[in-house]
Parts: structure tokens; C-alpha cells; sequence
């Protein structure tokens, strides 16, 4: 998407991430709506900043924290704006968001919902974090200590590639099913 100061182009941005927002339904944090937007239209980072201000300005969009996230969600002001005003945004532009949707939405919740990370405490020990989150809701949250800088590395990246298999086991663990 090639912007300019034209202010159809703009208005057409403003109202396509509108339109986005409001086919998700539901609130999505910042880093989520930034990967899906940007899978499914060519947008760059600062405009897409831009807009997202714009929005929250006129009051079409709200954001607030949750666990250390921005989260934003359509208002009903916004879903009456999209209302009034989708029929700026060019048919051929809704196909390409409604056929990209769906199947970049699940991917970009698979991504987001499984995270790692680690903080160094001291020279030689770091705390490590893993988590999982599903619908902005923290179901798995494991902090531990690593001794070492690799081994604080290798957590995080054994947590992110095999966390589908990790979290089962330690959840039958402290269930403590003793057949």
C-alpha cells in the first residue's frame, strides 16, 4: 500500500484497520494486530502507528495494559464509523482481508500464545520465564533460575520449539496421577 498525503488513501487505511479490528470481535494486543495487519496489506510500521493513534484520538479504538501488553479493541463509535464508511475501501482490498484473515489470524495467535524469555540477575545467573497465553489469558506462567547464560538461552529456545509437548508432562506432574 503506497501512501501519500492523498486523503482518500488515508482515510482508506484508517477505515481498513477498522474493518480489521472488528472482524477479530474480540481485544488483541498490539504486536498481534501489527503481524496481521501487515500480512494482510502492505503497511508501513510508522503509518500503521499513525493510524492506530489517529483512531484512539477520535475514539474509534481503546487500548489498555494487560500483563505488560497493550490491548486494543474496536468501540462502538468505531464499528458505526465502519459502518457508515466501508464502502471507501475498494472491494478487491476487503477480498484480499477477508481470504487472508482467518488463516493469518490463527497463525498469529499460534505465535503470540507461547513465549520465553530471560533476564540476567547477575554475571553468572539468569531468571527465565516461560508462558502461555490463550485469548489474552496467561493459562502457564514458569519462572525459573539457569546457571548459566547458554543454559538460560537453550530454556527459552527448548520452551519455544517443544512447549506443546513440555506443558502436558509438567501439568501431569503436579496433577500427580499415580495409576
Amino acid at each position: 500500500m503506497k501512501l501519500n498525503s492523498d486523503d482518500q488513501s488515508l482515510a482508506e487505511s484508517k477505515i481498513l484497520l477498522l474493518y480489521i479490528l472488528s472482524k477479530i470481535g474480540k481485544p488483541i494486543s498490539h504486536n498481534e494486530l501489527l503481524e496481521l495487519v501487515t500480512s494482510i496489506v502492505d503497511m508501513n510500521y510508522f503509518y500503521f502507528e499513525q493510524f492506530l493513534l489517529d483512531l484512539l484520538e477520535d475514539n474509534y479504538i481503546f487500548k489498555y495494559k494487560k500483563e505488560n501488553q497493550e490491548i486494543y479493541e474496536i468501540t462502538d463509535d468505531g464499528k458505526n464509523a465502519i459502518e457508515l464508511t466501508i464502502d471507501i475501501v475498494p472491494g478487491i482490498l476487503k477480498l484480499q482481508v477477508d481470504s487472508k484473515f482467518n488463516e493469518n489470524l490463527d497463525t498469529i495467535k499460534d505465535k503470540f500464545s507461547i513465549s520465553a524469555e530471560y533476564t540476567p540477575l547477575t554475571e553468572r545467573e539468569f531468571s527465565v520465564r516461560c508462558k502461555i497465553v490463550e485469548n489474552n489469558i496467561t493459562i502457564f506462567d514458569l519462572q525459573a533460575h539457569a546457571g548459566s547464560g547458554e543454559q538460560a538461552k537453550q530454556i527459552v529456545k527448548n520452551w519455544n520449539n517443544k512447549a506443546i509437548e513440555i506443558y502436558p508432562k509438567i501439568l501431569e506432574n503436579l496433577i500427580g496421577n499415580e495409576n
